[in-house]
């Protein structure tokens, strides 16, 4: 290798391999990860809207997204390759309309581990909006997933907040 110092930690820096972050020697401290995407589904899909979920012949909507998202957050590490397999204390997903109609869907994971929570974070809210769409595209297949980002994460040795979050 170069010179430089190694900015990506899922390479082996003698092999060139990839390999999974060692992190034995880290501190297990408290670590939570907020992760938000949001969808536009369209005015066809809007007209749905009724107390603050959309009915489908499949179910509510928003309700099975939230169940749909927590279960993939759990299985991170069996969908993200070099994840660590991780027991999540905590995991929650909200989802609201927001005043451009846009859907707004956010995942907040929490653990007390030695490695963070971001990917569990954005495995959740991401799967959550992909089952909008599943759930959605029998009104409408004019839907879009704008944008998923990490919003903050706090914990280990460095903290993140967005600062147009």
């Amino acid at each position: 290798m170069n010179d430089e110092k190694q900015v990506f930690t899922h390479i082996d820096e003698a092999s060139g391999y990839p390999v999974m972050v060692n992190v034995s020697d880290k501190a297990v401290t408290k670590r939570s990860a907020t992760a938000r995407c949001i969808i536009l589904p369209g005015k066809e899909i809007m007209k749905h809207l009724n107390g603050g979920d959309i009915n489908t012949k499949k179910g509510p909507v928003f309700q099975t997204a939230i169940i749909a998202g927590i279960m993939a957050a759990k299985k991170t590490s069996d969908l993200i390759p070099l994840c660590h397999p991780l027991a999540l204390e905590d995991c929650k997903i909200t989802i609201n309309v927001n005043s451009a109609d846009e859907v707004v869907v956010e995942c907040t994971a929490v653990i007390t581990s030695k490695t963070g929570v971001e990917m569990e974070a954005l495995t959740g809210v991401t799967v959550a909006a992909l089952t909008i769409y599943d759930m959605c595209k029998a009104f409408s297949h004019d839907i879009v997933i704008k944008e998923t980002k990490l919003i903050a994460k706090s914990g280990g040795k460095s903290e993140y907040k967005r600062s147009e979050a």
